[in-house]
């Protein structure tokens, strides 16, 4: 069964006996709203998104998971951002409320995003606070509060819930990122220094991967931004990790079209969605 906010989101529930375990991918949207009206190209803009992230994990409702993913870009509005980290420099206004702007957005990436790439504006225009206002009620406020809704209720049922946040990372780092230039490992895990998971969960999803052949580090250069800081609470039974893909393992990034391997590491990804389910499946919490 597939629930829908049509532009906003997808919730896809479990086809086979639930298990407390959640994939979501906030950056896989590819529905670009008509009041977007970014000034750069196109082809450069979606270098942003995490495209086909969420058919990567698609298999989860087979084995009890649910999935949930945006349909929108996070180029328009990032909701794995604090909903206060804000650039008012981009505002033909002052904001109305708490602005708390973060390293992201010096980088040029916080909520809404001021560059598709080092020296390259989104926008050639000042956006107005309600057109940022209007952005955060219709399309943040409503991812979080399914993600949020479907963490509490499998809680409640199991007394723990594992969850994963999925997203690609290209090739190489850049200026607008923490490792200009660096080249990056094949699979990144952010648990954000032990904080937001069991370290026993990270251990597995690092030892499966490492299983299948791929190169894999913890921590670095990515680890964890608001979603995992913000539903990661282990000493709850609330386990959040981060997985970063190197898009180059399954698409040409300049381009934007699948590669010849992309089939493979499907599978591979699948094989690390059903071991997950077992994990879970393995660790519910008596009331």
């Amino acid at each position: 069964m597939e629930y829908r906010v049509p532009g906003v989101l997808f919730r896809r529930d479990p086809r086979a006996p639930e298990i407390p375990l959640v994939f979501d991918s906030p950056h896989s949207g590819t529905e670009y709203p008509e009041d977007f009206r970014y000034a750069c190209p196109l082809e450069i803009l979606r270098r942003a998104e995490d495209t086909w992230v969420d058919e990567l994990y698609a298999s989860a409702p087979d084995h009890g998971a649910t999935l949930i993913g945006a349909l929108f870009p996070r180029a328009y509005l990032d909701v794995n951002r604090d909903p206060a980290d804000i650039d008012e420099a981009l505002l033909d206004a002052p904001w109305p409320g708490e602005l708390r702007p973060s390293e992201k957005t010096r980088l040029g990436q916080g909520l809404v995003r001021r560059l598709a790439e080092p020296q390259l504006p989104v926008y050639d225009r000042k956006l107005g606070v309600e057109e940022v206002q209007h952005r955060i009620r219709t399309y943040y406020t409503p991812y979080h509060e399914t993600l949020e809704a479907v963490l509490d209720r499998l809680h409640g049922k199991f007394g723990v819930v594992w969850h994963v946040n999925c997203h690609s990372m290209p090739e190489r780092g850049n200026a607008m990122s923490s490792d200009p230039d660096a080249a990056r490992a094949e699979f990144v895990l952010g648990d954000r220094d032990g904080t937001t998971c069991a370290p026993e969960f990270t251990d597995f999803v690092r030892r499966v991967l490492v299983g299948r052949g791929y190169d894999v580090k913890v921590n670095d250069p990515y680890k964890g931004v608001e979603i995992v800081r913000r539903y990661g609470r282990p000493a709850e039974n609330r386990h959040s990790l981060q997985i970063e893909v190197n898009r180059r393992l399954y698409m040409d990034e300049k381009r934007i079209v699948k590669n010849e391997n992309f089939s493979r590491l499907a599978a591979d990804i699948g094989h690390l969605v059903e071991a997950l389910a077992s994990f879970a499946r393995g660790r519910r919490v008596e009331g």
